[in-house]
């Protein structure tokens, strides 16, 4: 039986949506299917603390309203807009990209650290190093120049871009694994990954990774 996974994108870019997808599609068994959801009232790449805040009515609205028809949940932002709200009004496992990726860098006790383009959004970062308690384990943001709209619209210097931030956090933060922070730079994140010796966290298939292992919590022994 073909079982779904919802994936939640916050910015309003279908394009952004589709990527995601096809991301995470890259990470599912053959009886699961991702289904990607387009959020309508968001910027087509949210950049501030008060645009990820204000997503997130949106999310839950959406995740509550399909959640009937899915086994989980994927919410595809960065700060992981609604995502305890969702947790609390469905019954299928919900995931964030920031959580998730979270969760997977700091294993083992790793130092981690977050490559990311949106310098208005790393006071949200960092929250959620320290609601997850791993603020001992963060080794901080660091973050691309310039423009992050105009970035994140050139693939190539965005991934030439991140890799220096992901150099500073590895050889200046002392960082162990470093995350690509960003649900649309989940291109740029897959691609950096082999680049670099130490491991390089991509939030959407370290969310993948979590909800399958959830799902299969739901499911128990015989799943």
């Amino acid at each position: 039986m073909m079982r779904r996974i919802l994936l939640i994108n916050p910015n309003s870019s279908g394009k952004t949506t589709e990527m995601m997808a096809r991301i995470a599609a890259a990470g599912l068994p053959d009886d699961v299917q991702i289904v990607g959801a387009t959020a309508q009232n968001s910027p087509a790449m949210i950049t501030t603390a008060v645009e990820l805040a204000a997503s997130a009515d949106e999310v839950v609205e959406i995740g509550v309203r399909e959640a009937a028809g899915f086994a989980g949940i994927i919410v595809g932002a960065y700060g992981d807009p609604g995502l305890k709200t969702l947790q609390d009004h469905v019954i299928i496992p919900v995931v964030g990209i920031c959580e998730a990726s979270m969760l997977e860098a700091s294993e083992a006790g790793r130092r981690f650290g977050v490559a990311t383009v949106t310098p208005d959004l790393v006071g949200s970062i960092e929250d959620a190093a320290q609601r997850l308690n791993l603020s001992h384990l963060f080794s901080g943001v660091r973050l691309t120049p310039g423009d992050p709209l105009q970035l994140a619209a050139d693939p190539d210097a965005l991934q030439a871009a991140l890799a220096d931030a992901v150099r500073a956090c590895l050889k200046k933060d002392r960082a162990e694994a470093v995350i690509i922070g960003g649900g649309p730079l989940g291109q740029a994140a897959v691609a950096l990954a082999p680049l670099f010796d130490a491991p390089i966290v991509a939030p959407i298939p370290a969310a993948v990774r979590r909800l399958l292992g959830l799902m299969a919590m739901e499911a128990g022994p015989s799943a």
